[in-house]
């Protein structure tokens, strides 16, 4: 696990290995993930609640990729089965995979305010002093 400097201790960058096991999706995946938390913490949005968006977001931007490939190399229609009279031309699995994936990240790019064009709608995240408390002098200080 790789703490970039000044998220990680807001939130905590996931396992990559243990989601995928190509060695070119895990460094993506941290790249992705350092991108976004990066901006987020610029921007002052980042926030511990954010850390399971974020993770969907970068696997659903590994997921367009991998579909994409997958698509750019045998097209957008799969074609009929040979020696099959019956047999018709229809839209890849991976061309409706790849579409689903990129509606899902730009729905979840629109909830952390990260497109261009919701980030006006959404709040910085509101950091709250911890007041002190005359039982802290007994008990000691606690987070909360």
């Amino acid at each position: 696990m790789n703490v970039i400097e000044g998220t990680g201790s807001i939130v905590v960058e996931p396992d990559w290995q243990s989601l995928f096991n190509d060695e070119l999706e895990i460094l993506a995946a941290q790249e992705h993930w350092r991108i976004v938390t990066t901006e987020l913490k610029d921007r002052q949005l980042l926030a511990a609640a954010n850390g399971h968006s974020i993770q969907r977001l970068v696997c659903a931007y590994l997921m367009f990729d991998r579909m994409y490939r997958e698509v750019a190399e045998n097209g957008v229609v799969s074609k009929p089965r040979r020696g099959n009279s019956k047999a018709i031309a229809r839209v890849s699995p991976y061309f409706t995979a790849m579409r689903e994936a990129g509606s899902d990240a730009d729905r979840i790019e629109a909830e952390l305010g990260i497109a261009p064009r919701r980030r006006g709608s959404v709040q910085k995240v509101e950091r709250k002093q911890r007041r002190e408390r005359a039982s802290d002098g007994y008990l000691g200080k606690t987070g909360g």
